[in-house]
């Protein structure tokens, strides 16, 4: 079923840098009042700037837990009236898992579950309720075809992907089952060029076309978003899963 954006109020998480600064601009075009949450004070200053009656922003750190705690607490009373959730803020370490430094590792690693997988888990968890009492609502996890198959430089990262892909489904699964008006969407990106993607790989595609797939999709009600050449991927994980793995690694 479509999802009509007008009139909507979204929190997007990342949402003043990257795909998350482009989902911002898309879903403001579209009527959507954008609460923009990100680390970068000077970078969310910029976005309500350029546009200052449809921004929110709020700067955090959302690898602390009791900041998030308090973001969901916050929601219910700042913004009652939000019925879109966007996760998409993510952190991607490479690491040596043999050669590397094992504190360093640990502690990245910590960095990435803690953004990667806990924040969207708190954040889907503690505002469902709230949207599912909404006329319409929609929560937007931002995945990877690493999810899939992972890559060996980024052990941590692939873990916490493969874990958004996994709750993402159930929740779906029991918002269908209870007849919830959330709709609960799974954006598969490709290699896109951003900040976190600097050095690594090639055939990137751009933020902009990300963020317009991300959109679309969500407007036309899919449940899975396969994003630039991740399209391909999901016939070659059926039909190959070899393939996949080895492209990937």
């Amino acid at each position: 079923m479509a999802f009509e954006f007008l009139d909507s109020k979204a929190l997007v998480t990342g949402g003043a840098r990257g795909i998350g600064l482009e989902i911002s601009k898309l879903l403001i075009e579209r009527g959507v009042h954008v609460v923009a949450l990100g680390r970068n004070e000077e970078d969310l200053t910029q976005l309500q700037q350029q546009f200052p009656q449809a921004v929110t922003p709020i700067a955090m750190d959302l690898t602390d837990p009791q900041a998030v705690d308090q973001l969901v607490a916050d929601m219910a009373w700042a913004h009652p009236d939000l019925n879109m959730l966007v996760n998409n803020a993510a952190l991607q370490v490479e690491m040596d898992a043999l050669a590397g430094d094992p504190a360093q590792n640990i502690m990245n690693g910590r960095r990435e579950i803690a953004l990667n997988l806990d924040a969207l888990m708190t954040l889907s968890l503690g505002l469902l309720p709230q949207l599912a009492r909404q006329e319409r609502a929609l929560i937007c996890n931002i995945s990877t075809g690493l999810a899939l198959a992972p890559k060996a430089a980024s052990p941590v990262y692939c873990a916490t992907k493969a874990g958004v892909r996994h709750f993402t489904r159930a929740i779906r699964y029991q918002c269908e089952d209870a007849a919830a008006p959330v709709q609960v969407s799974e954006a598969i990106m490709a290699l896109v060029d951003t900040d976190m993607t600097k050095g690594r790989g090639s055939g990137k595609i751009s933020a902009q076309q990300a963020a317009r797939e991300v959109v679309d999709g969500l407007a036309r009600g899919k449940d899975e978003i396969w994003v630039g050449k991740a399209k391909l991927l999901k016939y070659i994980s059926i039909f190959a899963p070899p393939l996949a793995a080895k492209m990937l690694r």
